[in-house]
């Protein structure tokens, strides 16, 4: 039988990756496509965390957080009923990793071991999501870097796609 301490770390595990499954398919990357929202908002030039977060005024960026995070929360009410516990344990690492990977690039550079053990988990560290930021079209996947090459696929599918319909 499963111990309560391991069901809590599987429903936290799951919740973060189909999390960003959503969110990376169905929010972040239409919106690289079809959108400007994200892009401005999130990409715009000389950018950082804080002031993105923080500092800004415009309610948009409150919006956009609330749209990459909505996918998160969709799983909420079923995980709840598994594991209280592990829901919140999934979602308090999921918000974790948006500010590590946002704040920390700036002034603290990943350790090297953290970088491997990352890299051995597929997580994707502030070195890759600031990737993402200096070139839109590389290094999806918020959480686990496993979803850049499919997302990729999906942004040129998309891409084309919409390119056809336009024209």
């Amino acid at each position: 039988m499963i111990t309560s301490g391991l069901l809590a770390l599987v429903v936290a595990f799951l919740l973060l990756l189909l999390g960003d499954f959503l969110s990376t398919f169905f929010y972040h990357v239409p919106e690289h496509v079809f959108g400007k929202f994200h892009t401005l908002i999130h990409h715009g030039k000389n950018r950082n965390f804080f002031h993105y977060a923080v500092l800004t005024k415009n309610p948009l960026v409150l919006l956009d957080g609330i749209l990459g995070a909505l996918p998160y929360f969709v799983f909420t009410p079923w995980f709840w009923q598994i594991s209280p516990i592990g829901t919140i344990l999934g979602l308090a690492l999921g918000e974790f990793h948006v500010v590590w990977r946002h704040v920390f690039v700036l002034e603290y550079p990943t350790p090297s071991l953290v970088q491997k053990i990352c890299r051995f988990f597929f997580i994707t560290t502030p070195e890759i999501h600031s990737q993402h930021h200096q070139n839109a079209m590389v290094a999806y996947g918020d959480i686990f870097t496993f979803f850049d090459r499919p997302a990729r696929a999906w942004l040129k599918f998309l891409g084309s796609a919409s390119s056809r319909t336009i024209r």
